[in-house]
């Protein structure tokens, strides 16, 4: 780590802090209201939380809410003014940010910021958190800043906040939701490219060509060594370690054709979309966009017609599993769409013993479809239980429903059963000028099982999708996210408490960089975390199974000598073993199947017999 950016002077007495802060409050919109004293809540907290502020932005398309490219460092994508927040047992709160010297009132300029994505580490006496400093200073002159992760220590009460950054992380590019792990390293996904070539920033998805991340990494502060765990062409998001040393977190698998490329094809060129030759920095663009993929989606019927392909369109946000040094790398305990998703069809349509998936009559265990699953915590009470959030892609700044099933490495994909903690309701929105249906409390967000068994999240009370009801100069989300325990509701579901603090208020301004955008009010908090010590989990490693440690005994060749072998060139293997075998559930694909020239072979129906040639 870095020596600290700044240190604060020696704290005042919490009595004058008191007097000051009513002082302020009586004279002028407050920075901090008082939170509520501790006999006032309903229940009292186990531990400190750690939190963050973020200044209301309603637009809820790769701004600092959404579901994907929330990692955009611009003003108008996330707005500075907000600060990292603990909050403590006995009520008392304190803005880290401000005390260690980070953060400004009134005009956003250049020493402003934004924070996001608190990590606590499991000697619960640090935490890393990703902030961006500075903003335009005049209009019509936007400044270049990127997202980048910082280390907080004093997190005890009567302590003084130290604010560092991390050594060695790559300096002009965004990292965000960094973590601890295991080993000393830090974890996090960045958008920097695979081998950092400039040229090939920002990656855009596969969906609406947007700037997403590149995908899951890993840091040696001390040396610098960088790794990329997952390259991801969409991007992966909030990645934790769960107590079992597996690191488990979202990723949005975007497999299908390029539909933006399609709409060009079919409308005119609307989006220019186009190949280079190659990815070297002068590489030609060529005048087509011919494709890679070999489904085309269901829109393009006219590439359809005369085949016997259904139409391909695959688009999700799953959880996912990998071990710290890069391997064991899959679902959440191979979870897929089999065992989560409510439809989708078969491949081809010529092939009477290929049906679609309908959940109802699937005969799978799990009777609750998940759509999605954001921002995942492990519940600290029971070993392999996780609840993320299911949510509409847009609209509702990445909240929704909460969802929890429990996946211990050991259970089958096909034995895992989803559960909505909140009513199912809560995913959707209510259209302008409708009632919401009176069992829809609310849209959720940021889970965080506690260590007392409670739940605690971040909730709005708006049921609709949100919007600027203000004015670009002067914006207005109709979102109120608020931290709150959650409690029964009446039909068997969970709804929100009273919130946790009485509002944390600001005035400020900032150039968006082209106009004046003046905010005042209550700002978000988001993205809880418990400040408690953890057992330190222990690092996964992949097993050499069987099979594999058979045909290395044979051969003569030592495992560990192959591995580093291939790791000095850049190279990786991957074993397949029957490749004609398919899950039970797998029946909207071919699944008699036999490996061309008469190798292993696994029929299930006396339908068509497919060919495995590569």
């Amino acid at each position: 780590m870095t020596q600290a950016v700044r240190s604060p002077q020696s704290p005042l007495p919490r009595l004058a802090l008191a007097v000051l802060a009513l002082a302020a409050f009586a004279a002028a919109p407050a920075d901090v209201l008082p939170s509520p004293p501790a006999e006032e809540r309903a229940v009292a907290l186990p531990a400190p939380i750690l939190f963050v502020t973020q200044v209301p932005i309603p637009a809820d398309f790769i701004t600092i809410g959404s579901v994907f490219g929330n990692h955009r460092p611009d003003v108008e994508s996330a707005g500075r003014g907000g600060d990292l927040y603990i909050l403590y047992p006995s009520g008392a709160l304190r803005n880290l940010t401000r005390e260690a010297g980070f953060g400004v009132d009134g005009f956003q300029g250049g020493t402003s910021i934004a924070v996001r994505d608190p990590s606590v580490h499991w000697s619960g006496t640090k935490a890393l958190f990703s902030m961006v400093v500075g903003a335009p200073t005049e209009r019509y002159v936007p400044v270049e800043t990127w997202w980048q992760i910082y280390e907080v220590t004093g997190l005890a009460e009567g302590q003084t906040a130290t604010v560092t950054r991390v050594a060695k992380q790559p300096a002009a590019f965004n990292n965000v939701s960094p973590l601890y792990s295991p080993n000393g390293r830090i974890l996090f996904s960045s958008d920097r490219p695979r081998s950092g070539e400039r040229h090939l920033h920002p990656q855009l998805d596969e969906y609406e060509e947007a700037p997403t991340t590149s995908g899951l990494w890993s840091l040696d502060a001390q040396s610098g060594d960088l790794r990329l765990l997952d390259h991801s062409p969409s991007g992966v998001f909030t990645p934790i370690l769960d107590s079992f040393g597996r690191i488990v977190y979202t990723r949005w698998d975007h497999l299908q054709r390029d539909q933006q490329a399609d709409y060009d094809d079919l409308e005119g060129n609307e989006y220019g979309t186009f190949d280079y030759a190659d990815e070297t920095a002068g590489a030609a663009r060529l005048a087509t966009r011919s494709e890679v993929f070999p489904e085309p989606r269901s829109a393009r019927q006219d590439l359809l017609a005369g085949t016997n392909l259904q139409g391909h369109s695959f688009n999700q946000f799953f959880p996912w599993e990998i071990n710290e040094d890069g391997t064991g790398h899959e679902t959440l305990n191979h979870l897929g769409r089999h065992e989560l998703h409510s439809y989708f069809d078969r491949a081809f349509n010529d092939d009477d013993e290929l049906v679609e998936l309908i959940a109802e009559t699937s005969g799978r265990l799990n009777g609750t479809p998940v759509e999605g699953f954001l921002q995942i915590r492990e519940d600290p009470t029971r070993p392999g239980r996780y609840v993320g959030v299911d949510a509409l892609e847009f609209q509702t700044h990445a909240s929704g429903r909460l969802t929890a099933f429990d996946a211990p490495p050991a259970l089958p994909a096909d034995q895992v059963v989803a559960t909505h903690l909140t009513d199912p309701s809560t995913r959707g929105v209510t259209e302008d000028g409708e009632t919401p249906p009176a069992e829809h409390t609310g849209h959720y967000r940021d889970p965080l099982p506690l260590s007392n068994g409670q739940l605690l999240a971040v909730h709005t009370a708006e049921t609709r999708g949100d919007e600027n009801i203000g004015s670009r100069q002067q914006p207005a989300s109709r979102y109120a996210f608020r931290l709150k325990l959650l409690v029964p509701g009446a039909n068997g579901h969970l709804t929100a408490g009273p919130p946790l603090t009485n509002g944390i208020r600001k005035t400020l301004s900032y150039w968006d960089p082209d106009e004046l955008v003046s905010v005042s009010g209550e700002l978000w908090e988001l993205q809880p975390v418990e400040v408690k010590a953890r057992p330190k989990p222990v690092a996964r490693t992949a097993a050499f199974e069987a099979p594999e440690r058979s045909v290395s005994t044979q051969e003569g060749v030592d495992p560990e000598t192959l591995k580093s072998w291939m790791r000095s060139r850049g190279l990786a293997l991957m074993v397949s073993r029957n490749v004609t075998t398919r899950d039970r559930l797998d029946r909207q694909q071919p699944f008699n199947l036999q490996v061309s020239g008469g190798g292993a072979r696994t029929t299930g129906t006396n339908g068509p017999l497919y060919q495995v040639s590569h």
